[in-house]
């Protein structure tokens, strides 16, 4: 029997979604497994996030991520996804530079890469280099409020929005990328008021990361949700597992079981039948 592929989820199918009141789901992906199980979840989107610089390679901060990292990423990500859309992080210093540069790396991350669409940090200092991008055929989502590529200039992990003039600076932002041609906005670590203020004026999809229930759609990072990554969790994280403390207890009992003899047993032994002479 054939099993017919699941519709593939397209940019513009966002907006609909934005358009009917239902709800996007996000999560980010970093290699094919991880990808497959949660395509097979029904995921709307996945998101190649630089955070595999602190969940994945060890880092502090996303900052040492590199383009080659990414596109190897999301290359495996793409290779297990089937349904879902992938967008892929442009990471730091590859799009700031020059609009040129801009052009040939988010290229690289869609032809190498295999990803659909990228996602940018910044508004409006970053909304020329979006519009070229969009004017080239290259999709491109924004990423605006805690921005963690300019985490030293923030001064840290912390809330943007609160204060008068950081909240109108947020909106300027969302409206300079829904006018450079964004199809859809990360807001992350802003407050639900303001969210959903920027959610009701734009005419694009806003997916909140930490910014309240009323955006269009939510993300979180995976090895948060599902318990995986323990150094630290975000309070506006809900962890829907503790895999890790499932995979540290199997790996103690793996351990235990090859000291004491048991594994691997007459069950996971081979016994091929004698070859006749």
């Amino acid at each position: 029997m054939i099993t017919k592929k699941p519709e593939r989820v397209r940019v513009p199918q966002l907006l609909t979604m934005k358009q009917k009141a239902q709800k996007i789901t996000m999560l980010t992906a970093y290699d094919a497994t991880m990808a497959s199980l949660l395509d097979r979840a029904g995921v709307d989107v996945l998101l190649v996030g630089d955070s595999l610089g602190t969940v994945i390679l060890g880092y502090d901060t996303t900052l040492p991520v590199t383009l080659e990292a990414m596109i190897h990423h999301a290359r495996a990500v793409t290779n297990g996804a089937q349904r879902a859309l992938v967008v892929a992080d442009l990471p730091f210093l590859t799009y700031q530079a020059s609009i040129p540069e801009a052009v040939r790396n988010a290229g690289r991350l869609l032809q190498e890469g295999g990803a659909a669409a990228v996602k940018m940090e910044g508004g409006v200092p970053i909304a020329d280099a979006a519009q070229r991008l969009v004017d080239v055929g290259i999709p491109v989502m924004g990423h605006i409020g805690l921005t963690p590529q300019s985490v030293h200039s923030l001064g840290g992990f912390r809330p943007v929005g609160r204060t008068r003039p950081e909240a109108e600076a947020v909106m300027e932002d969302a409206r300079a990328l829904q006018q450079a041609g964004a199809f859809a906005i990360v807001l992350e670590s802003v407050p639900a008021h303001v969210a959903g203020a920027i959610t009701r004026e734009l005419k694009i999809p806003t997916i909140g990361i930490g910014a309240g229930p009323a955006c269009d759609g939510q993300v979180l990072v995976s090895y948060d949700a599902f318990g995986l990554f323990d150094t630290f969790v975000p309070k506006f994280v809900k962890q829907y597992a503790q895999l890790g403390e499932a995979m540290t207890a199997a790996a103690r009992e793996y351990v235990a079981d090859v000291q004491a003899g048991r594994f691997p047993g007459p069950e996971h032994t081979r016994s091929d039948p004698p070859q006749a002479k």
